[in-house]
């Protein structure tokens, strides 16, 4: 089953189209990476789906078009979005920016709590009463992903996740989405680094300056290297 389908969506900055004719698949309860290098689209494409930005085409969410919502009942509906700019509050503690976050429960859809973010990020377990605004990059990274987990969301956007990260956090990075994975959460996850979708990814699309050019398993991918390099290698 396809949580999220995307066909024919065409996006623009002003005069300046950025996306052309974007069209993939992502399937329940699977990782799928958005590959392309930077100004490929990738955030762009994301940006489109929540409708943060002008944009034709047809985007389902569990089989109901969002195409024409806006961005807060895209939201409301379910779908969990972490911009690359993270976004938190600054001057709010990491039990407050949680709490920020929580929507009711949802129907076959994994329940969250402060409890259950802080099993996934020990990190933020140990700077509960912190301000968002003394922490650090990784440390804002989880606590925007722990946020936007108390929504209950039904799919859950990464855009760019791994950016400026230090190895160390990125690994911690890989072994929490892969954990979401085990609940039964679906994500979408925006990435130039190659290597940490590698770890994490079951399914992946690649942009080419808003263009799609390539959709599948990422095992196939692999097995294509003509493509992987033409598109993806710096």
């Amino acid at each position: 089953m396809d949580v999220l389908s995307v066909e024919g969506l065409n996006a623009r900055y002003g005069a300046a189209q950025v996306l052309d004719g974007v069209s993939f698949a992502v399937r329940k309860g699977a990782v799928t990476a958005l590959l392309g290098r930077n100004g490929a689209g990738k955030s762009s494409t994301f940006k489109a789906i929540v409708g943060m930005m002008e944009r034709k085409g047809s985007v389902r969410f569990f089989g109901r078009e969002i195409g024409a919502e806006p961005t807060y009942r895209i939201a409301r509906s379910g779908l969990g979005y972490v911009p690359e700019d993270r976004r938190i509050f600054t001057e709010l503690t990491v039990e407050e920016n949680l709490e920020v976050g929580r929507q009711s429960p949802r129907p076959d859809t994994p329940l969250w709590t402060p409890e259950k973010v802080y099993a996934l990020f020990p990190n933020l377990a140990e700077m509960r009463r912190r301000t968002g605004g003394a922490m650090s990059g990784g440390e804002q990274q989880m606590l925007t992903i722990g946020r936007t987990l108390m929504g209950n969301p039904r799919l859950l956007m990464l855009d760019e996740p791994s950016e400026g990260l230090a190895p160390r956090i990125i690994e911690q990075m890989a072994k929490a989405i892969l954990e979401l994975k085990r609940e039964g959460l679906s994500v979408f996850v925006s990435e130039q680094n190659l290597h940490f979708a590698r770890l994490i990814a079951d399914e992946a699309v690649i942009l080419e300056r808003g263009v799609v050019r390539y959709s599948g398993t990422f095992s196939a991918l692999e097995a294509q290297p003509a493509i992987r390099d033409a598109y993806l290698a710096v």
